[in-house]
């Protein structure tokens, strides 16, 4: 397997959670919060969020007497994996998941690949011989291509992956036939598929995608469900009158027409969850992150 463009994101996020637990709250129905984008990358699901939380009637101000909560996903997993760092479970307070991008698996319009099982079979004989490309090794398309490499029954360490910075240079690879098949988020291929450059095999989520003549993973025989989720964690050891308050402000926004109105305008899904099931979720993708790694040849057995 070829390592290039080792780009993880979320390094940020434990140095901003760190030091965030130290305000003094000031007793209310309706607290102030500050809420802060974890990376570049988050930025406008967080003002999406910001948004919606302010049409739901709550403070959101700058730094001060208020709750710190910030917005972040799932390549700050991969991220703390990489780099032998403490997950957000431990570095942080999971509150609620927010919002996930679909990723779609491609092939130029003129691939030999016209069906994913086409694809899967030659991934599975020869996985080698099947150049993947997409984003820095680690974010979630390479996560996406080994778990689909281990759900076709693929050798994942054979897997022939190149990491781009970028979808742009995924695309020229892809075009120029340097890749025979990318993943990438829909809203960053959605260009390229309606000019008809591309062909969408499969999308990454449960159901097939409004709009799209693709079927989904799990339609295709690879029991995967995937997205590439944001989520929002405030400090590490919330005291429980301000934990309390802040999962209760979550679930009401992300439940709310205001959060789907712009998870719809935005292109995100909305997979609304809080408080206790959504810590249990999390652990749960934590131990299928480094699984998948692992399968990747990204980490050793630890």
């Amino acid at each position: 397997m070829r390592r290039r463009l080792f780009l993880a994101g979320g390094l940020g996020v434990a140095a901003c959670l760190a030091g965030c637990g130290t305000e003094r709250y000031v007793p209310g129905a309706r607290r102030p919060y500050t809420i802060r984008a974890g990376g570049e990358r988050w930025r406008p699901v967080t003002r999406a969020f910001v948004g919606a939380v302010r049409e739901a009637g709550f403070p959101v101000t700058g730094p001060g007497q208020a709750v710190r909560l910030t917005v972040t996903g799932l390549p700050a997993l991969a991220a703390a994996e990489l780099n032998d760092g403490q997950t957000l479970v431990e570095t942080a307070t999971p509150l609620a998941r927010l919002a996930g991008e679909v990723e779609v698996v491609l092939v130029p319009a003129d691939s030999r690949f016209r069906t994913f099982d086409d694809f899967g079979a030659h991934l599975l004989a020869r996985p080698g011989q099947t150049p993947l490309a997409g984003g820095p090794l680690g974010d979630p398309d390479h996560l996406l291509f080994g778990l689909i490499a281990k759900g076709v029954g693929a050798d994942t360490r054979q897997v022939d992956y190149t990491g781009y910075p970028n979808s742009a240079e995924a695309a020229t690879a892809l075009f120029a036939g340097r890749a025979a098949a990318v993943v990438g988020t829909l809203a960053d291929w959605r260009a390229h598929i309606d000019q008809k450059r591309v062909r969408v095999l499969a999308v990454s989520c449960a159901k097939r995608f409004p709009g799209l003549d693709a079927p989904s993973l799990l339609e295709s025989g690879v029991r995967v469900d995937f997205a590439n989720w944001c989520a929002v964690v405030g400090p590490a050891a919330m005291p429980e009158e301000v934990h309390a308050p802040a999962v209760g402000m979550c679930e009401e926004v992300t439940g709310s027409t205001a959060w789907r109105r712009v998870c719809r305008t935005g292109g995100w899904l909305p997979i609304p969850l809080a408080g206790e099931e959504f810590v249990q979720w999390l652990a749960s993708e934590v131990r299928r992150t480094k699984a998948v790694m692992r399968d990747l040849g990204l980490l050793g057995a630890r």
